[in-house]
């Protein structure tokens, strides 16, 4: 059975957060974090799982792929 978002969180902030994570934007990445957290239902917490895996560059669960932060 396949998860969906719900309808209250809009699907252009869940690809924001996942552009904002593979650009390493820390900045915006805490303002639609925070976006996310005032609108997020449990079903748009996979829709966020979803769009993370998927995106190209993005890394599984386990973090590969994903660019390392500089020191």
């Amino acid at each position: 059975m396949q998860q969906q978002s719900a309808p209250s969180t809009d699907t252009s902030v869940l690809i924001g957060i996942v552009e904002a994570v593979r650009d390493g934007d820390d900045r915006v990445l805490r303002r639609l974090l925070a976006r996310l957290a005032e609108q997020a239902t449990v079903a748009d917490l996979y829709a966020l799982r979803d769009a993370l895996t998927a995106h190209p560059g993005a890394g599984g669960p386990t973090g590969a792929g994903r660019p390392v932060p500089p020191r």
